[in-house]
Formats: C-alpha cells, sequence, structure tokens
C-alpha cells in the first residue's frame, strides 16, 4: 500500500480512539473539567505530562534543530529535560498541596491580590495562544504532507477532534487521551530510530547507535564532523554560542518549562501531595525516552541526507532537473515546498554547502522549467549552495530518505499528529480555565452556578479552538521567533512569583506584582528589539541572544520583589500560616480541595 493509503488507515485508527475516550470519559462536573476530578493515577498522570509537554516543537523540530546546529542545539536537551527536574523538586508537590485549580488561582490568592491574578492570567493566556498556534500549524503541514490536502484542511481537521475531546471531555478526557498519544508518538519515533540505527550502526538502540561505528574505525560523530568539513560547514561536535549564552539559553528553558502553566495544572490532577512527586518522576521518564534519543536520530537524519543528496544528479541534462529521476520523497517534500533546489552552476547535481540557498525562504510559484525545473522567483545568493531544506522535514523525512516501510513513514505521521494535538488539548484547556474560573468566577461573577462555569468553561474552549484554527491557517510572520518570547516570559513572570510564594513568607503583593511586571518589560522588550526591530548580534548584552535573556528577566523579577517588597507591610497572618502549611512535609495525606 501508499504512504496516503497507510497514513489513512493509522491516523484514522488513531483519532477514533481518542474520540472514543473523549466519549467515555466525558466531564460532568467543574472539577471534571478542571482537574479531571484529582483522581488520576501517578502513572497515567506521568504520561499524559509527557505528550503534554512533547508537542509538534518537541517531535518534529528538535531533532530538526540538533541536526543543523549539531552541538549548540544541545541547549534545547538540556534546558528541556532540566526543567522537568525542577519542577519535580520545586515546585509539583508544593502546588499540588495547595489545591487549586490554576496558577493564576494560586498567584491570585497567595498574594491576595486580584491584580495580581489578572496579570497571570494575561500572561497565561498569552503563552497559551504562542504555542497553540504553532501546534494547529504543525498538524496542517503534517496532513499536507502525508494526506496530500491542503494546509487549511488539515488545520480544519486538527481543530475538529481537539474541540471534540477538549469542549466534550475538558481535563478530564484530555488526559486520558494524552495517554494513548504519548504510546503513539514515543511509538512513532523510537520504532524508526531503531530501524536506522540497525541500518547505519547495526545497533538497535539509537542512543548506542550514536555512538557506535558506521565504518571500521570511524565512528558516525567523527564522519559528520568529516562531511561538514569538506562541504564547508562548522564541525558538527564544535559549538559557536559563548558559554555565558549557552547557560543562558539552558537556564531560560529550564525556568521557563517550569513556570508553564499547561504544564503546571498537570499535577493538580492526582489524588494525594505525594503522587505529585510520583507522577513527575513518571513524566521525566516518559520524556527523557524521547529525549535521548533526539540526538542519534538528529545524527542519523544528517549523516543520511548528506549521503543521499550531495553531489547525486539529478537531471537530464545540464542545467535541468529530471524530477522523475528525484527520489519521491525529495518530490514530495519540493512540491510542500519545505525543500527546494535550484541548480545553479548547471552541473545537473545537487551543490549542499555551507551558506544561504536563498535570499530568505524559497519562493515558489507555478513558473516551471522546460523539463519541470521549478524556477525560482527571488534571485539567488553569490554563494554556491544550492539547497534549501527546512529544519522542520529531518524527522518526517528521515524513515522516507533511509528507505524504511510505507507504514513507517505513516506512523510518524500519527506519531507527529499525536504530539501536537495533546499539546494543543492542554493549552486551550489552559485558556478555557483562566477565561471561566479566574476571570469570572474568582474575579467577574464571584456568584456564577457551576453549571453555568461549566459551560462558560466549554465556550471559552471552543473559541480558543477557533482562534488558534485561524492562527494555524493564518500564522502571523513572527510565530516562530515568540516561542522564545513565550519561555522568556514564563521565566520572567511565573517562575519567581511561584518560587516566592512558596518559599517565602516575607514575599508581598507590592513587591511580587511588580517584579512580574518588571520582568515581563524587561524580557518583552529585549526580545521585540532584537528579534522585530532590527537588532544586531553585536549588540547583545555581554553576548546573550533573545533566546537566553529570560534568565536576567527572571534575575530582575526576584531583585525588584525581593527589594520593593522590604517598603511594604508583610501579607496578612492567614497568608503566611498558608504558606507554612503548604511547606509541611505532609506528602502522604490527602490535599486541600478546592
Amino acid at each position: 500500500m501508499s504512504v496516503q493509503t497507510w497514513t489513512f488507515i493509522i491516523v484514522g485508527l488513531t483519532f477514533a480512539l481518542y474520540i472514543g475516550i473523549a466519549i467515555w470519559s466525558r466531564a460532568s462536573s467543574t472539577k471534571d473539567f478542571y482537574v479531571a476530578g484529582g483522581g488520576v493515577s501517578p502513572l497515567a498522570n506521568g504520561m499524559a505530562t509527557g505528550a503534554d509537554w512533547m508537542s509538534a516543537a518537541s517531535f518534529i523540530s528538535m531533532a530538526g534543530l540538533i541536526s543543523f546546529m549539531g552541538y549548540d542545539g544541545s541547549v534545547y536537551l538540556m534546558g528541556w529535560t532540566g526543567g522537568y527536574v525542577l519542577l519535580a523538586l520545586l515546585l509539583a508537590p508544593y502546588l499540588r498541596k495547595f489545591g487549586k485549580f490554576t496558577v493564576p488561582d494560586f498567584v491570585g490568592d497567595r498574594y491576595y491580590s486580584q491584580t495580581a491574578r489578572l496579570v497571570a492570567v494575561v500572561c497565561a493566556i498569552f503563552v497559551s495562544f504562542t504555542y497553540v498556534a504553532g501546534q494547529m500549524r504543525g498538524v496542517g503541514v503534517v496532513f499536507s504532507r502525508f494526506l496530500e490536502v491542503d494546509i487549511t484542511i488539515g488545520v480544519l481537521i486538527g481543530m475538529a477532534v481537539v474541540f471534540f475531546y477538549a469542549v466534550l471531555g475538558g481535563m478530564k478526557g484530555i488526559t486520558y487521551t494524552q495517554v494513548a498519544q504519548y504510546v503513539v508518538l514515543i511509538f512513532a519515533y523510537m520504532v524508526p530510530a531503531i530501524f536506522i540505527s540497525l541500518m547505519v550502526t547495526d545497533n538497535p538502540i539509537p542512543q548506542l547507535g550514536f555512538g557506535g561505528e558506521v565504518e571500521p574505525g570511524v565512528s558516525l560523530l567523527q564522519k559528520l564532523n568529516g562531511l561538514h568539513a569538506e562541504l564547508g560547514f562548522a564541525e558538527y561536535t564544535d559549538g559557536s554560542k559563548s558559554m555565558l549564552d549557552v547557560f543562558c539559553i539552558t537556564m531560560a528553558l529550564m525556568v521557563g518549562t517550569a513556570g508553564l502553566p499547561h504544564v503546571i495544572i498537570r499535577f493538580y490532577t492526582v489524588p494525594k501531595v505525594r503522587d505529585a512527586r510520583i507522577s513527575a518522576g513518571y513524566a521525566l521518564l516518559c520524556i527523557a525516552i524521547l529525549y535521548t534519543t533526539a540526538p542519534a536520530v538528529a545524527a542519523f537524519a544528517r549523516a543520511n541526507l548528506l549521503d543521499t543528496v550531495t553531489d547525486t544528479p539529478y537531471a537530464a541534462d545540464a542545467g535541468t532537473a529530471d524530477r522523475a529521476a528525484m527520489p519521491e520523497w525529495f518530490r514530495k517534500y519540493e512540491d510542500s515546498g519545505l525543500l527546494a533546489w535550484v541548480d545553479k552552476n548547471a552541473d545537473g547535481k545537487v551543490q549542499y554547502v555551507a551558506g544561504a540557498a536563498f535570499v530568505g525562504k524559497p519562493d515558489f510559484g507555478d513558473e516551471r522549467g522546460p523539463v519541470g525545473q521549478r524556477m525560482v522567483l527571488n534571485p539567488p545568493t553569490e554563494n554556491e549552495n544550492e539547497l534549501y531544506v527546512d529544519r522542520d522535514i529531518m524527522v518526517l523525512a528521515n524513515p522516507e530518505i533511509a528507505g524504511l516501510p510505507n507504514w513507517i513513514i505513516a506512523l510518524v505521521a500519527a506519531g507527529a499528529l499525536a504530539a501536537a494535538l495533546s499539546t494543543a488539548a492542554g493549552l486551550l484547556l489552559v485558556v478555557s480555565t483562566a477565561v471561566s474560573h479566574d476571570l469570572l468566577k474568582r474575579t467577574l461573577m464571584p456568584d456564577i452556578s457551576e453549571k453555568k462555569e461549566l459551560l462558560a468553561a466549554r465556550i471559552a474552549a471552543a473559541f480558543a479552538v477557533c482562534i488558534a484554527g485561524y492562527f494555524g491557517i493564518n500564522p502571523p510572520g513572527f510565530v516562530a521567533q515568540v516561542v522564545a518570547f513565550a519561555f522568556g516570559l514564563a521565566a520572567s513572570t511565573f517562575f519567581p512569583a511561584i518560587i516566592l510564594g512558596i518559599f517565602s513568607k516575607r514575599a508581598n503583593r507590592e513587591g511580587v506584582v511588580a517584579g512580574m511586571l518588571a520582568g515581563l518589560l524587561f524580557t518583552g522588550g529585549y526580545i521585540v528589539y532584537f528579534k522585530f526591530l532590527g537588532g544586531s548580534a553585536e549588540q547583545w548584552w555581554f553576548g546573550i541572544s533573545p533566546e537566553g535573556i529570560g534568565t536576567f528577566g527572571m534575575l530582575i523579577n526576584f531583585a525588584v520583589a525581593l527589594g520593593l517588597g522590604r517598603f511594604f507591610p508583610p501579607p496578612p497572618e492567614e497568608v503566611q500560616a498558608m504558606v507554612e502549611e503548604i511547606r509541611v512535609p505532609r506528602g502522604a495525606g490527602e490535599a486541600h480541595t478546592h
């Protein structure tokens, strides 16, 4: 069977599974909708948390980034996995013991301030929409490539599935759906990795194959370094970033991870405080399976791409591309605009060397050359690179480049969709609860009934799905850049507020609200200037990139919150008693309920 047929079958079966689980586990109360009734087992919650966190960025993009960046890409591995260690040790059990539904709930009650609650609501909604737009776009790209439908149709299909199980099931439906999605995505990631590891290194364990020999006396990394040197790239195992920048990016990703609301809310779904700590451990294990495999997948993909494409003749005669002679995967990704070749020197071969292949992303119209060669509408640069490769195709195309069976290629598509949809659902629930619970119930309409609150949550989720779908179909040009802003925002606003809220009885509302705003303004201003207003890398403070400036924003937040707070009265006695109670080590006891 063809890849398309296999994709229809496997994706169709997984979607039917997700919808069936949503019907079985539909929410009947606000507690079901917000925190799955607080009765999820630690193992199930750990798997759901893994699926919630491992988005399309983790499944599709991370290995692609490492594949192109080499050593510098390790910051994503260290930051995102390190964030979970931080979360498990410093935040999860204490927030679970607090017993509320949302992060803005914690911030508002701990700092006895509606202003603090509203700032947290705005931050939660902004971070969530930043991520969910990317997830819906990822769904559209996968459908576009593997089902050969328009990206808009792909996004609409994804919207319909997420709408069904997020709006109907709430956190209860999302949790058990995410357990199934974790199984699908980890199976889809590991199966091709194991096959390719066997093919390249004769070792079925990708993590070990990563350091194995591809030729007698030549390791995979040595081969990649040699290929990179021949083509003019920096060595794969060398890094170009300064140690300070690497540290700041890793720290920003870590504290940003630990401050993301859609991750933190998962620890409210388990029965006891002890279960929150155990489920964090399970989540880290579930995440580590993929994250320790990603460097191997990146190296295999890079080696396969260089071996397959470099200097391979794909022309009927000099300067004219013969599309029929190209591998099918090459043609498919060229059609999708994620890969492009312009034969600059008319030698009939793909020349892939260091340097940008085109001015900006290739812009192809419907014009064709005399034998089907795509004509580039913007002029190529003067360097010799003829190939444009979108980093996001490395994981998706890797099984095709390696010549694996069609069912494995279709399985990867199903895994990518599971990763995107699971994270999208968790983020949409954060938006829904921020509106219905924190904005309506706790601020504007305190007397609203539970039935009306549940209805408001579902309506908010429906609106959120529609807005996310719109941004998936019509993504603003800066969506990819705003990912750095989202992490910086979480690091410089939520993380200090939560840490001080748990570990400092003296932290008060004036200091913390001012600290959150200071962190937000500094981090946002730095990233907006360098990402959108034309600031150059030579102007970076101490050589710290916009991706790492959230670390400075976090330090400013802490300094303002602790310094300014000294000029205002300490929190009321009942708030200090609540902080003391949160920290009492009663891990096996029942948590306070909302």
